[in-house]
């Protein structure tokens, strides 16, 4: 078998079986329900769930749901590693599924699937080996990522999380190491870095993106954590 990627749905019947290859899971619209030894619950967009070669499981659908299904017949070193099944994928691994979905709809050619699968085992590669992380704390840590531009406020990410503030704080800390501020800011500083090198993207068009409105005030952040201003590292 060649390692592959595919669009797959599923039906509301649980159904269960084993295959002689490692399979990964990655929803892109919806949720898919799993049954497997060591994991048993939903996996959800901006999840993956690991499924190893002649592992039982069983799973169910909606009709309507949508998957980025990989077959392969190795697994990344760090995805053996993992203590979880079942782990966030990184912000770029989401926007490389967008571009597999867009070009897996067409009947590119086999050196082109060939190609991305080649990138998204790379893509995977990166993944962090973190202990499974709390689905509340998930929950806010996706709404973080989808869009940076906002204005993140404590107590409303601890409602998304049906946490109080308090826990959310504290639980938040537990999984990231961070407070929420300083992950907020990591996060933003990071994309902004990234649209300065990879982009000629204006930078008060970079700042809005990283939610800053203030120019100015962009510029101070970006400078502390970095050590070199937003056009230093353009230039």
């Amino acid at each position: 078998m060649e390692d592959s990627l595919t669009i797959r749905a599923y039906s509301k019947q649980r159904r269960g079986h084993a295959h002689s290859h490692h399979q990964l899971v990655l929803p892109i619209l919806g949720s898919i329900n799993i049954e497997l030894e060591g994991y048993q619950g939903k996996v959800s967009v901006g999840e993956c769930v690991v499924i190893q070669s002649g592992q039982f499981h069983h799973f169910r659908a909606n009709e309507a749901a949508r998957f980025i299904v990989s077959d392969l017949n190795t697994l990344p070193e760090n995805l053996l590693s993992m203590e979880s099944l079942v782990f966030p994928i990184s912000s770029p691994l989401r926007s490389y599924l967008s571009f597999i979905e867009q070009q897996l709809e067409h009947r590119v050619d086999r050196s082109i699937e060939n190609a991305m699968v080649v990138m998204f085992s790379m893509l995977l590669a990166q993944q962090q080996a973190d202990e499974q992380l709390d689905p509340r704390i998930r929950a806010a840590i996706q709404h973080i990522q989808n869009d940076l531009s906002l204005h993140f406020v404590i107590e409303d990410l601890a409602k998304l999380a049906c946490l109080s503030p308090t826990q959310f704080k504290k639980l938040f800390r537990q999984a990231c190491g961070t407070s929420v501020l300083q992950y907020v800011t990591k996060q933003r500083m990071e994309k902004a870095k990234a649209l300065l090198t990879h982009t000629d993207m204006p930078v008060q068009l970079i700042a809005e993106q990283v939610g800053y409105n203030d120019m100015s005030a962009f510029s101070r952040r970006f400078s502390a954590f970095f050590g070199r201003s937003p056009r230093q590292i353009r230039s």
